[in-house]
């Protein structure tokens, strides 16, 4: 990056977020909350994980952050008959009687898993190599993935019909999980009237892929004070039943925690919340703003939480 030093690159990517919120905001009516967790996990190397009733703009607004965004983009619907092949490629018999292996659609820069819990787990596993390794591996033979890679997938909540769960292996790979609600009226109101014309919006291409491998590494970059990098820690163990750090309410209404990842992500998460929103080292607050949609899919409730009614985001809500 053309920048002196990192002071003025952290202001080049608080500048460039504000452009890419504004083009996506062309298209993309409200959910500002849902975008800047996108961009941060894109930003941070991460995966996203949109979670919504249908309806609710979820392929949308990811095939508008790849348009403003100058990389390849390839969509992937999951159905029930999707084959682990279907997503990596397989091997062919070429002309010259030799195997050759035909890349699948995930080999592209933004992968837009569209409704990825209608597919059995076995096509599911299929991302998890690409998704921590970024490589898949066919007939022997590893082959990387481009650079940058994100899965970007959308789900529609478990408790409709024909949908499988995803495995907790999956769910770990996916820094944030995102819940999209319904528009407000105001903004609704607006939808109808922008998706009920003619009118038609001209996205510009904002920054490319060598761009954003350079912040990617500002955002590792960025340094951490030792009492932030202690709080993430202390964060993800508050959420692990019957340890040091546990609260009553964690030992009474968790069966499982969050692994090492989910303190991995917070740092990350927080350095570049900090850095899109203009400061130049993380503090706690960053953490707390990032913390939700890291822990969301990483602790299990147990029998009683489901019974009385206990939410994912209350429990988040008392450790916080």
């Amino acid at each position: 990056m053309p920048y002196q030093n990192e002071v003025e690159a952290v202001d080049a990517l608080h500048q460039i977020f504000k452009d890419i919120q504004a083009e996506i905001a062309k298209v993309i009516v409200g959910q500002d909350s849902v975008v800047k967790a996108v961009l941060i996990s894109i930003f941070s190397n991460g995966h996203c994980l949109l979670v919504g009733v249908p309806g609710l703009a979820k392929t949308l607004l990811v095939q508008t952050i790849a348009s403003v965004l100058d990389l390849d983009f390839n969509r992937i619907q999951f159905t029930p008959d999707l084959m682990p092949s279907d997503i990596i490629g397989s091997e062919i018999l070429g002309d010259d009687r030799h195997f050759k292996f035909v890349r699948g659609p995930i080999f592209s820069n933004i992968i837009l898993a569209d409704e990825i819990n209608r597919t059995p787990p076995k096509t599911q596993a299929a991302l998890l190599e690409a998704m921590q390794e970024k490589s898949v591996t066919a007939a022997g033979q590893t082959h990387i993935l481009a650079k940058p890679f994100f899965v970007l997938a959308t789900q529609n909540p478990i408790e409709q019909e024909g949908t499988y769960p995803l495995p907790e292996a999956q769910l770990d790979r996916f820094m944030f999980n995102v819940l999209l609600t319904y528009p407000s009226y105001a903004d609704e109101l607006n939808i109808v009237k922008k998706t009920t014309s003619n009118q038609s919006v001209q996205l510009n291409k904002i920054i490319g892929a060598s761009e954003i491998q350079a912040f990617q590494q500002l955002v590792r970059d960025i340094p951490v004070t030792d009492n932030v990098l202690e709080y993430a820690v202390k964060l993800t163990a508050k959420t692990r039943p019957n340890s040091a750090y546990a609260t009553e309410t964690v030992n009474k209404y968790v069966s499982w925690g969050a692994g090492p990842r989910a303190s991995q992500f917070l740092v990350l998460g927080a350095k570049c919340h900090a850095a899109v929103t203009g400061k130049y080292a993380p503090d706690i607050e960053d953490v707390q703003a990032v913390a939700e949609a890291i822990l969301r899919h990483r602790i299990v409730r147990n029998y009683r939480a489901e019974a009385e009614g206990l939410t994912i985001e209350k429990l988040i809500a008392e450790i916080l």
